[in-house]
C-alpha cells in the first residue's frame, strides 16, 4: 500500500488562501479532466486520509451533495487523525489518533493505495517523518500572492523522480513524483 499526497497548488506554492477553504483558485483547473483523474484515483481498493480541519470540511460538504461524485466520496474509506475530535460520523470513516504511528502499520496490512487530501499539517508531520511514497500536485497556473504553502520551511531535504506530467487542457499540469 502506498501513501500518495495529492494537492492542487498554486505556482508561488499555496494550497489554500489567506481564509480556512479560500480554494477559489481550484476551479483554474478543475473541469471534465481533472473530475476524471479525481475519480479515478479513488476507485478500487483507496482510502483517503484526512486530518481535524480538512476531515471537518470535507464531510460538512460531501454529506450535503447528491451527484454521483459524493456518492464516491461518502463511500470511500476514510482515516480521519485527530487528537481533537470524539467520533467520525461521516460514512466508512475511522478515527485514529497518531498519524506517525498508525500510518506504518496500514501501509504494511493494505492492498492499495492512500491519499491524503489536503491536511496541511498532517502532510508536513508526514514528510517530516518521510511516510509519503508518491507526490501527485496539480499547478494551477496562477498567483495567488499570500496564503498557506504547502511545502513550508523546516522540510528535510529530499529528491524526488518525476514519474509522469500531464497537461490539463484549461492549463493546469498534472505532475506525479516518486521518492527514492
Amino acid at each position: 500500500m502506498k501513501l500518495i499526497m495529492w494537492n492542487v497548488i498554486t505556482l508561488d506554492g499555496f494550497f489554500e488562501g489567506e481564509k480556512a477553504w479560500d480554494l477559489d483558485f481550484h476551479q483554474t483547473v478543475w473541469g471534465d479532466e481533472l473530475e476524471a483523474f479525481t475519480t479515478e484515483q479513488l476507485d478500487g481498493n483507496a482510502t483517503v486520509i484526512y486530518g481535524t480541519k480538512t476531515y471537518l470540511g470535507m464531510a460538512d460538504y460531501w454529506t450535503k451533495e447528491t451527484d454521483g461524485k459524493a456518492k464516491q466520496m461518502n463511500d470511500v474509506p476514510k482515516v480521519v487523525f485527530s487528537r481533537s475530535l470524539e467520533k467520525a460520523d461521516w460514512n466508512n470513516t475511522t478515527l485514529m489518533r497518531d498519524a506517525l504511528t498508525e500510518i506504518p502499520k496500514m501501509k504494511e496490512q493494505g492492498d492499495g493505495n492512500m491519499f491524503v487530501f489536503g491536511s496541511g499539517e498532517l502532510s508536513r508531520s508526514l514528510m517530516k517523518a518521510d511516510l509519503f511514497d508518491e507526490y501527485r500536485l496539480c499547478l494551477a497556473p496562477v498567483f495567488l500572492g499570500k496564503g498557506r504553502r504547502l511545502f513550508d520551511e523546516g522540510l528535510p531535504y529530499q529528491k524526488l523522480n518525476l514519474r509522469e506530467e500531464r497537461t490539463l487542457k484549461n492549463g493546469g499540469i498534472l505532475l506525479f513524483y516518486g521518492v527514492k
